[in-house]
């Protein structure tokens, strides 16, 4: 099993990280492969001073900050597992995650069921609450809309209303869902092969929900698995954590477009052709206007 974690100026956090793998990892083969995205925090440093220690511990370089997709992408010329693991710098684990979700696929195979293309667990926040973000479905023009108006916020459990998060479903139950959050995504390496692994068009935001339309669209099942889970501190490896504003208004709106901007290019690349030019028009007036929105919340914060 490889894992992947990329770092972008996340220090602590990588390293805490780190070291909950090592903790808590036992009777599994793993190594982890660190991919660097141009860190002026010492970063490189510290997993350097590290690999003294840890022998299955790889360091990748990129001299600039790549994105979140071509910035995992360059390991994949030197993984050697069978089962590639993405996982943010600011998850922890808190169990022997990895056996455990081995153990699954593994018995799936063995009981000839449908192929897995990808997999995550339960991931929860700091508080204790489920990060809702680890399963979803796939941002249509309707659950994209019942998302952004906050519809599926009043009506959660709404199968109508509620598809964006998958709020209808079980939290503690697995089950087959669409899309899967890029914190904890795991995929025999023969399937990322298969479909190329991230689309490097996308930069902060998107990627995961790409990819996981991929490996739906190439025959596979795409799994929930909330039989273990991980915590997700949440927002530091996209620079979100902290006081928003001491940071440079320039910054704060590429971060508050982000998803749109992701959105916009997921239409365009998986669900233009499947829906009448009026349905696409209003997609691109409502884009639009989400954008303008949020650049003006950001100009007018105080």
């Amino acid at each position: 099993m490889s894992v992947i974690v990329l770092n972008y100026n996340t220090k602590k956090v990588l390293l805490d990280c780190l070291e909950s793998i090592y903790e808590y990892t036992r009777d599994v083969s793993f190594e982890v492969v660190v991919v660097d995205n141009g860190s002026t925090d010492s970063s490189v440093d510290a997993i350097r001073d590290m690999q003294n220690e840890r022998r299955n511990l790889r360091l990748i370089e990129n001299k600039e900050n790549l994105g979140f997709a071509a910035g995992n992408n360059r390991a994949r010329r030197v993984v050697a597992g069978e089962y590639v693991l993405f996982l943010n710098s600011d998850t922890l684990l808190t169990e022997n995650t990895f056996k455990k979700v081995l153990g699954y696929i593994k018995n799936r195979v063995m009981k000839k069921r449908s192929e897995i293309g990808a997999m995550t667990v339960k991931q929860v926040l700091l508080n204790g609450k489920l990060d809702k973000d680890c399963r979803r479905s796939f941002p249509t023009p309707w659950v994209a809309l019942t998302h952004f108006s906050g519809l599926d916020r009043f009506f959660p459990k709404s199968r109508l209303f509620g598809r964006y998060w998958c709020g209808y479903l079980s939290e503690d139950e697995v089950q087959v869902v669409e899309a899967l959050q890029g914190s904890f995504f795991l995929s025999p390496k023969k399937v990322l092969d298969e479909v190329g692994w991230f689309d490097e068009d996308y930069f902060l935001n998107g990627e995961d929900i790409d990819l996981s339309w991929k490996i739906k669209e190439a025959g596979y099942i795409n799994v929930y698995y909330p039989k273990t889970r991980i915590i997700h501190i949440k927002g530091v490896t996209k620079g979100k954590k902290g006081s928003r504003t001491k940071q440079p208004l320039e910054k704060r709106i590429k971060y508050a477009l982000a998803g749109v901007d992701a959105m916009e290019l997921f239409y365009k690349k998986r669900l233009f052709k499947n829906y009448p030019r009026y349905i696409t028009w209003l997609v691109v007036v409502g884009i639009r206007l989400m954008k303008m929105t949020r650049v003006m919340q950001e100009i007018l914060r105080p």
